[in-house]
């Protein structure tokens, strides 16, 4: 018998629905450049986004029995999050899963495994981020952990953290870091709202950035 968990503490909804107005980007910056997983993994359509607590999952490669199981038990806004060892070869999800994470209200899908039936995704408007787009079907044999930290794209991802994802690239925030990083990426806001500024108004990007004096203590010289 594999006894697997379904239970885990998620963020509070309001801080999701704050940290989702930020960029992947801005949030990756705003917490020390940590959390951004591999550039490999990557939307379906750019225009995708999505934002939520992590549900996590460990799928055998070319086996997707255990997403299936992991759709059954996620809980509306969840982003079902996929490590099955960076295996390209194999489609282990596409429209028809997707009209079930749908209709159950979830917030989408990150895997480092492939995806298909991109065109059903793109109309469907489902957010999916994957690690390649393969045609190839597969099978329901293996069983294995569920809502249970998991290695994904050169990161782990933990039931309950925050992964938010755009055109950029997908990126985790740890659960009891939300506050802070939404705090943090703010302030990143304002202070990029304040270099375009100053740019607008004839500021150079050398005079803005400060970096006269770093460019002068390397030694660069430039004739103007």
């Amino acid at each position: 018998m594999i006894r697997v968990n379904t239970k885990f503490d998620r963020p509070d909804p309001d801080l999701v629905e704050q940290l989702s107005k930020y960029s992947a980007a801005t949030i990756h910056e705003a917490q020390g450049r940590l959390g951004a997983l591999d550039s490999t993994i990557k939307p379906v359509d750019p225009a995708m986004s999505l934002c939520g607590p992590a549900f996590t999952v460990r799928c055998a490669p070319r086996d997707n029995i255990m997403l299936q199981v992991a759709i059954a038990h996620a809980q509306p806004g969840d982003v079902i999050v996929v490590s099955a060892g960076e295996y390209a070869e194999a489609g282990s999800f596409g429209d028809v899963l997707a009209n079930a994470c749908v209709a159950k209200g979830l917030g989408g899908l990150v895997t480092d495994t492939g995806v298909r039936d991109t065109r059903e995704l793109r109309e469907l408007g489902f957010p999916v981020f994957s690690y390649s787009v393969c045609m190839k079907g597969t099978v329901k044999e293996t069983v294995g952990p569920m809502a249970e930290p998991v290695l994904i794209g050169g990161e782990i991802v933990h039931p309950g953290d925050v992964v938010h994802a755009d055109a950029d690239g997908v990126v985790v925030v740890r659960r009891d870091d939300v506050t802070d990083v939404v705090r943090k990426s703010q302030e990143r806001v304002e202070a990029e709202d304040a270099y375009i500024a100053a740019y607008r108004s004839g500021k150079s990007v050398i005079e803005v950035s400060n970096l006269a004096a770093v460019l002068e203590a390397k030694g660069l010289v430039i004739d103007a």
